[in-house]
């Protein structure tokens, strides 16, 4: 929720319109190269992490990167 709101009055400065569909929280080990999605937002709702992760894959192309409906 916090971070919507942070982002989205810069991002409606740049001509988009944007909509929160869900959230969760992403764990990042950069050690072993792995990043886990997963969670949801308590005012949001879940988002689809399916998509989240194809998203990240298309950055972190030499990670492993799963994500779960686990909330911790």
């Amino acid at each position: 929720d916090h971070i919507f709101e942070k982002v989205n009055p810069e991002m409606e400065k740049l001509g988009y319109e944007c909509k929160c569909l869900g959230g969760g929280k992403i764990e990042h080990n950069s050690k072993d190269k792995k990043i886990r999605v997963f969670g949801l937002s308590t005012g949001y709702g879940k988002a689809d992490h399916s998509v989240t992760v194809e998203i990240l894959k298309k950055e972190y192309t030499d990670y492993e990167i799963t994500w779960s409906d686990d909330k911790k």
